[in-house]
């Protein structure tokens, strides 16, 4: 790993240190005109990251410093196009692009594996965060404006539109959002985390286009800017590009942009609001109780914080996450529970939900009284000792999933950069982990910590949120009336001039802009082949897989059965099965045992299922369980103990802890709702295609959150439902014990051998494979066209159709389909025209499925009739190549998208696993590139049909009278 200094003139150099638990090293700069920090992490990682970031200090609620997020990526002075951030996401083969607003940060980050990509993206996103053009139409569609109903008739009712104001509407119907965005007004009372940086739907109609511009003036500069990035290219390079594009242009800034300290409360608070519910349930309140505490900046006092939420919080073993488990007062630990430490100042949350609204001082005494009788007793030594172990594991480990690795470090050290805090000591935790193991050899260091941070800190606020049944309409009409002032008071040049905005903003969303100036990546750029990657197979009774690859010092083990023949009552609960499994006792010992043992030898256990149609047939499945864990390779043994314990003898007894879990699961799936709602939408729409989307709809639809809030009720009335479940578990259990299994090993490659050794004699004793009937689900065939309502103030809008799958030849056209239909049209007239914050088309190939989607949309019949309308532009109009090609790379980009070393390895397995071999991959690659215009029209006519349509919403109670005129059949949870 180079330690090179090396660095453009006009940058200081300040420091630089290796980090060998990450095999970084993390180089610090500062450009010496205008004082903006540039933090490289220097790695020999391919896939290179970079992101500006901007202290953004909101000093209200209109949404400012998020509306401005979106609105900079509008257009800038060398890319003066309407979308430059959607036509690049088009126009390159990055592995992520995005901007995110936080509470005291805005952040521009993108990667690419592509080098040629890579600074194509550069230019673009440096010159859109410091030279925006900042129309006021972009600000008018991204932020909000007035609308008549009917754009061009004054007389009709009149309306807010906006993108940002639908997404903080859609936001803000999510009770988790509400629970969080109150209790931190109250937490901080008087700074700007007082204030919802996302923009509440109420305030954002106040905020001017001059107050945007303002705000972009004072904090959009580099003097308050910190340049992070991560990745092969040399400091130097990237200084060079940041120099000559930017920051030769400016000049250090008089005053700096700063987040004052909140002032502290002398004793606690106690406050109560409400949440939009359909229905007032009597134990239908939430009840959280915070502390503010010392600045996140500060790596000890951060770390003290980390490790008592670890120690208090952690798992079902932790003392106080026990005690709120296990409480008569509520449903379920609050999804608030743990320490926010991304803000300037920490917080320190706890609480229940599923409380009932005059409990609430018991359930502050229950906290308090838990808090004073651990810092009596202290916390057992392996407790403390295995939170270490923890945060040591989350400290090696190379991440993968959503976000590139080194995003994932340079989110990790950025709100501490824009707080001029030691970023690199946040990145290297070594050594503070060994000052803590010092620290907490004393037994009354916990006890300590528990004093001085919580119950000794007067800064408390208790929060209530109840159930409010009238608050969307009171809110609904409050907009109503509001709009309705407005226009009693407008001028008839007023209301020309709203209808004269409208049909500009109409005529910009509609213009071809000139594309050619925008940077692109071509199909020659994309690489020619897929990765190969190494393995050892074993050939033994307990048939071995082992992936040599990068981890770090870690093993991923996994032990895979081939899903047994299962009754119907079996199949239904098998993902419960597999969430609870590894949340029970084993043996002899207690889920409080087993939890403790899990924390000490390994990262936890997780169980899944991996399900797949055949690529011959989409009725056909093949299916696996899987159990697994990961642990620092000195600990593979005891993990591999654990591993076979917990599948030989977990314990269906434990009747009390499986209500428990049965009621957190129903809290987590009834608040996923608002976020996922489009995936939701697309699971109800394609049920009735195949066996499996149907199953999959049973399992993780909205019936299927239906089902956990009818079985969480069924526990509630008695034991007897816990016992039946018990009943089919342990059926369940017994034919997985009789089926194929086989090991999956990840892991640096010199430990292979000893690793081995370690594994198979734990295994040796394992039930040996017996079961020749496989897993199988019915054919399925059938029409959907069901509309979901629940509580919120927004629709998640579906249309799956029946298409083919698998092998078939037309799967690649399909696949570039979604694409193509979203770049050309949807995007258009559902996000910029509609207002929704998203939409687009998909093809699931597994399935068959081509699915449309909207998501936190302010329409519905519109939306519906508008993706019938892209069908329409695609088969009348002409297209030329360069759209084409973009929906290809946009497909050969998600194909190639890193994971992490073990992710990647694991990917590769069950994908060979399931049927699809690299052979079969690489030709289906081919027929990506291949894909031609005509192509795509003759699937959609193929396909895309009346008859093998199928829709489904989810949306708002409000719509019911629309969606049965619609002839809908209509489901609530």
């Amino acid at each position: 790993m180079t330690n090179s200094t090396a660095h453009h003139p006009a940058f200081t150099f300040i420091r630089s240190e290796f980090i060998d638990a990450l095999n970084v090293t993390v180089q610090e700069f500062e450009h010496t005109v205008t004082g903006a920090k540039h933090f490289h992490i220097a790695s020999e990682n391919d896939e290179n990251v970079f992101l500006v970031g901007l202290k953004t200090v909101p000093t209200d609620s209109c949404g400012v410093a998020h509306i401005l997020e979106h609105t900079v990526l509008c257009g800038s002075e060398r890319f003066p196009v309407r979308d430059p951030f959607f036509m690049m996401i088009r126009r390159s083969l990055n592995t992520f692009m995005n901007a995110f607003t936080s509470s005291d940060w805005t952040a521009y980050p993108f990667a690419s594996k592509n080098k040629k990509d890579f600074h194509n993206l550069l230019d673009v996103y440096l010159d859109a965060v410091f030279f925006s053009r900042l129309d006021e139409l972009d600000f008018s569609q991204e932020g909000h404006r007035l609308e008549f109903a009917e754009p061009t008739n004054p007389d009709s009712e009149l309306t807010y539109k906006g993108v940002v104001f639908n997404e903080m509407k859609g936001a803000m119907s999510s009770t988790t959002s509400v629970l969080w965005q109150t209790l931190t007004k109250y937490l901080f009372p008087d700074n700007t985390y007082h204030f919802n940086s996302g923009g509440e739907p109420t305030d954002i109609p106040d905020l001017s286009y001059d107050d945007l511009l303002a705000f972009y003036r004072t904090h959009y500069h580099p003097s308050n800017a910190v340049f992070m990035t991560f990745g092969d290219i040399p400091a130097e390079t990237l200084q060079t590009e940041f120099e000559e594009k930017v920051l030769s242009r400016f000049e250090r800034l008089a005053t700096q942009v700063s987040v004052p300290n909140a002032k502290r409360y002398f004793s606690p608070v106690r406050v109560e609001e409400g949440y939009a519910a359909d229905e007032v349930k009597e134990d239908g309140s939430h009840v959280v109780v915070g502390w503010l505490l010392g600045e996140s900046i500060d790596l000890g006092q951060q770390f003290e914080a980390e490790l008592l939420s670890s120690v208090l919080l952690d798992n079902s073993a932790s003392p106080l996450r026990r005690v709120l488990e296990s409480s008569d007062l509520g449903r379920a630990p609050s999804p608030l529970c743990g320490l926010e430490d991304s803000n300037k100042e920490m917080s320190f949350m706890c609480g229940l939900e599923g409380v009932k609204r005059e409990n609430t001082a018991q359930v502050e005494a229950l906290i308090v009284s838990t808090l004073e009788e651990i810092a009596k007793n202290g916390i057992p030594q392996e407790m403390v000792d295995a939170m270490l172990h923890q945060l040591e594991l989350s400290q090696r480990e190379v991440g993968g999933g959503s976000y590139p690795y080194g995003l994932q470090l340079i989110l990790a050290g950025l709100s501490t950069a824009v707080h001029s805090g030691d970023v690199i000591a946040q990145l290297d935790l070594d050594p503070v982990i060994e000052s803590m193991r010092e620290k907490v050899q004393d037994k009354d260091y916990i006890p300590n910590l528990i004093q001085t941070l919580l119950l000794s800190n007067a800064h408390r606020v208790t929060l209530t949120l109840s159930p409010d049944d009238a608050l969307e309409m009171r809110r609904n009409q409050a907009e109503k009336d509001r709009l309705g002032k407005i226009k009693a008071a407008l001028s008839d040049e007023e209301k020309a001039n709203i209808i004269a905005r409208s049909e500009a903003l109409k005529a910009r969303q509609s213009q071809v802009d000139d594309m050619s100036i925008l940077p692109k990546v071509g199909l020659e750029d994309v690489p020619a082949r897929l990765p190969e990657y190494d393995k050892h197979q074993q050939a033994s009774e307990l048939p071995v897989t082992f992936y040599p690859q990068g981890t770090n010092g870690l093993v991923y083990q996994q032990l895979v059965i081939t899903l047994p023949e299962l009754d119907e009552e079996e199949k239904s609960h098998l993902p419960l099965f597999s969430s609870l499994i590894t949340e029970l006792g084993v043996g002899e010992q207690d889920y409080l045992a087993i939890q403790e043992r899990q924390v000490q030898v390994c990262g936890g256990l997780g169980a899944s299922n991996s399900i797949r149609a055949s690529i011959q047939d989409r009725q056909t499945v093949s299916a696996y369980f899987v159990l697994s864990s990961k642990a620092l390779v000195p600990n593979v043994s005891a993990m591999s103990e654990l591993l076979k314990d917990t599948m030989l003898n977990v314990r269906f007894d434990e009747i009390s802890r499986v209500k428990e879990l049965v009621a957190q699961r129903r809290s987590r799936r009834e608040q996923s709702i608002t976020g996922q709602g489009h995936s939701l939408a697309m699971t109800a729409a394609a049920s009735g295609i195949s066996g499996l989307s149907a199953q999959q709809e049973e399992w993780g639809g909205m019936t299927g959150i239906r089902k956990a809030i009818a079985l969480d009720d069924a526990m509630k009335a008695g034991d007897e439902a816990v016992e039946n479940l018990f009943a089919v578990f342990s059926r369940l259990h017994k034919k997985l014990l009789r089926a194929p299994k086989q090991m999956l090993l990840v892991a640096e490659p010199q430990h292979e051998a000893s690793i081995l050794a370690s594994v198979e004699p734990v295994f040796a004793d394992l039930p040996k494979g017996e079961s020749s009937t496989v897993f199988a689900l019915p054919n399925v065939d059938r029409k959907v066209n069901t509309a979901w309502l629940t509580a919120t103030q927004v629709s998640f809008c579906s249309k799956a159709f029946k298409t083919v799958s698998g092998e078939h030849p037309d799967v690649a056209a399909l696949t570039v389909l979604g694409g193509f239909l979203r770049n050309g049209f949807l995007h258009r007239v559902i996000r910029e025209q509609g207002g929704a914050y998203g939409g687009g088309a998909s093809f699931d190939g597994t399935n068959g499925a081509f699915r449309f989607y909207s998501y936190r949309d302010p329409r519905l019949t519109e939306t519906l009739a508008d993706f019938d309308a892209s069908i329409a532009w695609l088969l009348n109009e002409e297209h030329g190549d360069d759209a084409l090609e973009e929906a290809i790379l946009g497909v050969i980009g998600s194909m190639d998208k890193p994971g992490s070393p073990a992710g990647e390895a694991q990917s590769d397995f069950y994908v060979q696993l399931h049927g699809r071999s690299l052979a079969y991959r690489e030709a289906f690659r081919k027929r990506i590139l291949a894909v031609t215009v005509e192509q795509l029209k003759t699937v959609a006519k193929t396909y895309l049909t009346k008859e093998n349509e199928n829709v489904a919403v989810v949306t708002s109670t409000a719509k019911r009278a629309e969606l049965e005129a619609l002839g809908f059949d209509i489901q609530t949870l």
